[in-house]
């Protein structure tokens, strides 16, 4: 069976990039297909077959997802698919918008409908950075989006059976794509991880310093209550300068450590905390695979994972009194900590990898 993965880009390392890995397994002979490619040193990419769009060779914007906005769905559009038998579509953007052979089986696995032209659109379009050019952009984007939402709408019937990441994307994709889903969670690889039962005295959070991942609730939630904790970024922009310079000393802050760092910083923790909405984040899992336990603003991800009180903590509100309010309640609490671990074995790559083998195997009657 000749297979395509079509990603959106490959530039970072993030959850996307691990599903890929994951399929990969899956496949071994599969060839990619992206917008972009700039991990050619990543193992996981040797002797593989990479095909890049126009957008690779435009200098500045093959690095800038803001500027090659429009040119992504034209770039899809023009890979020539028509040799494979199956088509995999891992997106949270415009690979879906692929075209394939009546033929050819085109899977669509979805981490959500594109955030910039449906759930979080005004959020991004308020995060935009330009410069100069800011006030020219604000006013030209919501009449660029606005034909391109309605060319996602049209594409988002191109694959013939949507896969979601979490229940939350399947609703959403019924909403914004009206279209059905399979739920199959992303899977981790948990020999990776080390865990420790001596806890030490600080909390953490790992993400990219951005708005909706709300760095700046725990920055104002800890620079009231003085409690230790680390925050872990990859993401040096101005949010993250501004939020380090309020940071009072209780607050420490990590740029780009390395995953081994990562790994100890999370079996190290007394808990980790989860203050965003997420379609999907397997971080928490990572922390509970460490025998680290959560405390989670209770929506659509967090919701999902949780299986009872022995595993996680909730603040109803993204307000500095409810997440205060719920470390006081975690610090009152004991939690079993193998208990914690053995959950995160629900959401390890090999259920992921048999079950996407399973559906395979169904949809194309082997």
């Amino acid at each position: 069976m000749r297979v395509a993965i079509v990603c959106d880009w490959i530039k970072d390392w993030g959850w996307a990039e691990l599903v890929l890995s994951h399929l990969l397994e899956i496949f071994p002979d599969a060839d990619i297909y992206t917008s972009v490619f700039f991990q050619a040193d990543n193992p996981v990419f040797k002797d593989r077959k990479v095909v890049t769009s126009f957008i690779q060779k435009i200098p500045f914007l093959n690095k800038s997802h803001k500027l090659a906005l429009t040119l992504r769905p034209l770039a899809f559009e023009s890979f020539d698919l028509s040799w494979y038998d199956l088509v995999i579509s891992s997106t949270s953007a415009e690979s879906k918008w692929v075209i394939t052979k009546p033929e050819t089986l085109h899977l669509c696995y979805c981490h959500t409908p594109t955030r910039y032209f449906w759930s979080h659109y005004h959020e991004y379009l308020d995060m935009m950075e330009f410069g100069l050019l800011n006030p020219l952009w604000k006013w030209l984007m919501p009449r660029i989006v606005h034909k391109l939402r309605q060319w996602d709408f049209v594409a988002s019937k191109r694959p013939d059976y949507f896969i979601a990441n979490s229940e939350n994307t399947k609703k959403r994709i019924e909403k914004y794509y009206k279209r059905e889903a399979l739920v199959i969670y992303p899977g981790l690889d948990l020999s990776d991880f080390k865990f420790d039962d001596k806890k030490q005295d600080y909390y953490l959070y790992v993400g990219r310093c951005i708005p909706y991942k709300k760095f700046d609730l725990i920055v104002d939630t800890f620079n009231k209550n003085q409690k230790k904790v680390i925050l872990v970024t990859n993401t040096d922009n101005k949010l993250y300068r501004k939020l380090k310079a309020i940071s009072n000393s209780n607050i420490e802050w990590k740029l780009n450590p390395s995953r081994y760092e990562i790994s100890l910083l999370y079996s190290k923790a007394k808990a980790f905390l989860f203050p965003s909405e997420e379609d999907f984040w397997l971080v928490p899992i990572e922390a509970m695979a460490t025998w680290t336990p959560v405390i989670a603003y209770s929506k659509w991800w967090a919701l999902e994972t949780v299986l009872d009180w022995k595993t996680w903590v909730f603040f109803s509100e993204q307000t500095v009194d409810s997440l205060n309010e719920a470390v006081n309640k975690f610090e009152n609490m004991k939690f079993d900590y193998k208990y914690i671990n053995e959950y995160s074995k629900k959401f390890s790559k090999e259920i992921f990898k048999e079950k996407i083998l399973n559906f395979i195997k169904e949809k194309r009657n082997i």
